[in-house]
């Protein structure tokens, strides 16, 4: 090498470590904490508010000036480490989400070292993802030959499946020539507690919120059968096209599943497609003793579900399943010139972007393949049985304390009630007080529930979707819920 290529050499950066001896033992001390961070969750609070010279710290401009990555690490400890959403502790319950593993973590962790993105091509990451969404598919009893991608959660996968809907119910070409060429309105249909992402996605496919029709549900919250038939008479008596009938596996308020396979046989009569939105409930089809609830699942055009969730992989992971594999390419699918296909080489294999609307894609199969091979799936399944046996368990812990009250049937591992600190309390003063319980116990780090409002009647709500809640969590939190009552008194 010349003196001018030396020269060259010398000036030109790289993001790589300057000694990577340095960097591997930061490494494995970052993971051996990462670790114990893990192992000693219990110990800490479920959730605790930032101090004021925290939130300043996340609140400064960019940096210019290099800082050591040792020093960097630290930061991220002291913050994002210690004052976390909370959902991987045993006693979160709030919203419904899953709680990791290690696994997952290390998943991860060597997908971002890995670094395909997962658009598609021919290597091994891109064939480990197809080897996923075939996992899912057997897991819910869904044809080999359906199609399906991993997506960033289950907004994105009810999208996707109700893409998919539009298009092929539309009676035209929607992709050429737009909404604005259908031959009439299109109507889709889902029980009035369905998932707020369904508004979201009628208004991105261009159909406006009007395309939803809620249809009133029955009182264990499941869809009205008979409501639902007059709904789409009616439309299609006005004039509107009946496109498609939403069925829910898990509804998010109570957990409730609709009745799978009366949705099927309607579809099927009245030429519907069948979309079921299965991110809460639709993986208790891998569990032992409750796959009968959700019996049905097969019989779906499309299903939504998310392996964050009772799979407890790492954020982001979801799943969209097509059962027409034609159908799906042909709403996503476009032929770039930078993106040919070839005979050999890295482009000799299916475009992974053909399947959804991103072009880059993270590499999320890696996560979930680790866990599912070191547990295998039969594990999984005993722990969404064990979630709705503990939600059970709570609901008849309520039963059993005449100052708390169950909102809702406990369908699968949601439980709704409230506190009832006196007879006679108005409804807005029986709100208020459950919201102060419901803050109380976040605040103090106990535990993170949430609440709702069901039939115009608030309530708090614990949805159990956690591997490590055990049922000494559900015995505290019904204990110390009355020690906060008797303590406080608050508005009495």
């Amino acid at each position: 090498m010349g003196d001018s290529e030396q020269t060259t050499a010398a000036s030109e950066e790289t993001l790589d470590p300057a000694d990577w001896d340095a960097a591997r033992a930061l490494v494995t001390r970052v993971a051996g904490e990462a670790v114990d961070h893990l192992r000693d969750i219990r110990s800490r609070p479920v959730w605790r508010d930032m101090p004021p010279e925290i939130r300043t710290r996340l609140a400064t401009k960019v940096p210019h000036r290099p800082t050591p990555l040792e020093d960097v690490v630290r930061e991220v400890f002291g913050t994002a480490m210690a004052y976390p959403m909370g959902n991987t502790h045993p006693r979160f319950w709030a919203w419904y989400m899953g709680a990791g593993n290690l696994t997952g973590a290390l998943g991860e962790f060597l997908a971002a070292v890995q670094g395909s993105n997962l658009g598609g091509g021919n290597h091994a990451a891109a064939r480990m993802d197809d080897q996923v969404v075939g996992w899912l598919k057997e897991m819910v009893n869904f044809p080999s030959e359906a199609s399906g991608t991993l997506t960033s959660g289950g907004s994105m996968a009810n999208l996707i499946g109700l893409t998919v809907a539009r298009n092929v119910m539309a009676g035209v070409d929607v992709r050429a020539e737009g909404i604005g060429a259908l031959p009439q309105p299109l109507r889709f249909y889902a029980s009035d507690q369905v998932h707020g992402c369904h508004f979201k996605a009628v208004e991105g496919l261009g159909l406006g919120r009007k395309a939803l029709r809620l249809i009133p549900t029955t009182e264990d919250f499941r869809i009205d059968l008979t409501a639902l038939r007059t709904a789409i008479a009616e439309d299609r008596a006005a004039g509107l096209k009946p496109a498609c009938i939403i069925g829910t596996a898990g509804t998010v308020n109570v957990g409730a599943i609709d009745d799978l396979n009366a949705l099927a046989d309607l579809a099927a009569v009245e030429g519907m497609w069948f979309h079921i939105d299965g991110c809460i409930g639709a993986l208790i089809a891998i569990a032992p003793v409750n796959a009968p609830l959700v019996t049905g699942l097969e019989r779906a055009d499309s299903i939504a579900m998310d392996p964050h969730k009772w799979l407890h992989a790492p954020f982001e992971a979801g799943c969209a399943l097509i059962r027409d594999s034609a159908a799906h390419r042909d709403s996503f699918a476009h032929s770039a010139e930078y993106l040919q296909g070839a005979s050999r080489g890295l482009a000799a294999a299916p475009w992974l972007h053909d399947l959804g609307p991103q072009t880059s894609r993270g590499f999320r199969a890696l996560k979930v393949w680790m866990a599912l091979k070191e547990h295998g799936v039969t594990k999984f399944g005993r722990l969404i049985d064990q979630n709705i046996a503990q939600a059970k368990y709570l609901a008849d812990l309520i039963n059993q304390t005449p100052e708390l009250e169950l909102a809702a049937p406990t369908c699968i591992n949601i439980v709704c009630f409230r506190h009832l600190p006196k007879v006679g309390m108005s409804a807005e003063d029986l709100k208020r007080w459950n919201v102060e319980i419901m803050l109380r116990l976040q605040e103090e780090g106990i535990a993170v529930f949430s609440d709702t409002t069901l039939n115009g009647r608030h309530c708090l709500r614990v949805a159990i979707t956690n591997h490590r809640t055990r049922r000494a969590d559900l015995d505290l939190l019904v204990k110390e819920i009355l020690a906060v009552a008797m303590r406080d008194r608050w508005p009495v």
